[in-house]
């Protein structure tokens, strides 16, 4: 099976590095024409840069819903239309919910779920001229299992579910598709900043016996952004090992 999305153009918010990055270079690899976004225009221009073919990259604070649509009118006027959208920007505020401060909790929601919702809300109106649109939310496990220490991450992503479904609902009969992808524990920056003990222990959780890789996530995501995954809607592809089960 070969996935084509020749003619087709992405954009992928929050991916400079990680998980959207590998998203991104997946895309692009698969004939995409493809827009990354952070908030550093150098950072943006690095990862286009890297990613090569018809990439390039896009500054936007996702948080704000200002500036997120405008990341979506700026990618159109370039490259003519967003077909598939990926929302992965987000950020954790880690604390204890009686320790967790306003700020914290809005900056985590305004990033993760408010920078969805504002640019779905702006590249949905060229899909559905268009009748054709591929829509995908990266949420997580922790907003299926809720997690300690992250009730403003597990709620952004809870309600990135919810998002995800109700869009669904409203587009599907424009030939829109809305789906999300909940990683497990992933290869990242963050992980590799676990100890060597943490890991094993973390390891033992997972039937797999591993962590995930940016790849297993970015393969589900080009997935679904093609032709094979056209009569499916509404859904979260939890990618965790078995994790979660």
């Amino acid at each position: 099976m070969k996935i084509d999305l020749a003619g087709k153009v992405a954009l992928v918010t929050g991916s400079t590095r990680g998980i959207g990055r590998e998203i991104a270079m997946t895309l692009a690899a698969a004939g995409a024409r493809v827009a990354v976004s952070g908030r550093s225009a150098e950072g943006a221009a690095e990862a286009a840069t890297a990613i090569g073919g018809e990439t390039r990259g896009f500054a936007c604070d996702i948080a704000d819903t200002a500036s997120a649509a405008a990341l979506v009118d700026s990618v159109e006027k370039h490259f003519g239309a967003v077909d598939i959208l990926v929302n992965n920007a987000g950020i954790t505020r880690d604390n204890l919910l009686m320790r967790l401060k306003d700020d914290d909790w809005d900056a985590v929601l305004d990033a993760n779920l408010r920078g969805a919702f504002a640019t779905i809300r702006a590249a949905s109106r060229g899909m559905m001229k268009r009748r054709w649109g591929r829509i995908i939310n990266i949420t997580s496990v922790v907003g299926i299992t809720g997690n300690k220490g992250q009730a403003n991450y597990a709620a952004s992503k809870a309600g990135l579910i919810g998002l995800t479904k109700s869009v669904a609902k409203e587009l599907a009969s424009r030939n829109i598709l809305s789906n999300a992808v909940a990683p497990g524990f992933i290869e990242t920056d963050m992980t590799a900043a676990m100890t060597a003990d943490a890991r094993t222990e973390l390891g033992a959780q997972i039937p797999l016996g591993r962590l995930g890789t940016p790849g297993d996530i970015a393969g589900v995501c080009a997935f679904l952004a093609s032709e094979y995954a056209s009569y499916i809607t509404g859904q979260v592809f939890v990618v965790d090992g078995g994790l979660v089960m």
